[in-house]
């Protein structure tokens, strides 16, 4: 039996301390990560960042579980917290000198599950009508993968650098005190496909979409990962790409 979901912003603190439960269940639990205002009494996965982002959620029908969540920073926000998330690892200037209309993306999961069926695509339906509601050109934000150890992870590195870099109007890079190249292994000696297999599934989602990545990966040893910085300029989707994100058919 097919399971139905329904996605909306949280609206109330309930809501946005269930979708702090979740990113606690898997950032800290299921990944290892950790954070300055993680509260592990309560099992909540929080920052300084989260009361002026808003907070999709997804939600199976019937049900006020909360089992998916993205959260989301415009611009006008971003202003507010006194920058984006994303800053503190990249430097956002050519994103933010574009004179375009940005939003960042971040802390995306789905409950273990919820995993590998509609309810991501239900998460992406209701993120891309927030793009549309506020007339948004360019995403961004990072991505991560699991772990800090960058010769396991030298396969996928490379190959987002060598085949999916920014163009250089949008090509963030990242700060110096934690950048670590990406290019480990010349394009000539790289296997594509068993790269590819490595790569998260939420990032080649986002390739599929059109995205590229920021000169250089973040070492964050705090959460546990490696991260590189996603961008995606709406603009550049073609049709068959805008259907596939906001769940019409192709």
């Amino acid at each position: 039996m097919t399971q139905h979901y329904r996605v909306k912003l949280a609206s109330t603190d309930c809501e946005l301390r269930a979708a702090q439960r979740l990113r606690y269940r898997v950032f800290v639990e299921e990944l290892g990560g950790g954070g300055d205002m993680v509260d592990h009494d309560a099992c909540l996965e929080c920052d300084r960042f989260d009361p002026f982002f808003d907070h999709m959620i997804v939600m199976p029908a019937g049900s006020d579980e909360v089992i998916g969540v993205y959260r989301l920073l415009r611009s006008a926000r971003a202003e507010q917290a006194g920058g984006f998330y994303s800053e503190d690892e990249y430097d956002l200037s050519p994103l933010k000198n574009s004179g375009r209309t940005l939003l960042e993306l971040g802390r995306s999961c789905l409950h273990r599950d919820h995993r590998g069926g509609l309810a991501m695509h239900r998460l992406w339906a209701g993120v891309a009508e927030y793009i549309r509601a506020h007339r948004i050109e360019i995403l961004f934000g990072v991505a991560s993968f699991h772990g800090t150890d960058v010769q396991a992870l030298a396969a996928p590195l490379s190959l987002l650098h060598h085949r999916h870099l920014a163009p250089s109007e949008l090509r963030v890079t990242a700060r110096a005190g934690a950048f670590q190249r990406m290019d480990l292994i010349a394009e000539d000696a790289l296997d594509r496909r068993t790269a590819l297999l490595e790569v998260p599934s939420l990032i080649k989602a986002y390739l599929r979409l059109g995205g590229c990545v920021g000169e250089g990966a973040f070492i964050d040893y705090g959460f546990n990962t490696t991260d590189v910085c996603l961008v995606l300029d709406t603009a550049k989707m073609n049709e068959r790409q805008a259907r596939l994100y906001d769940g019409r058919r192709a």
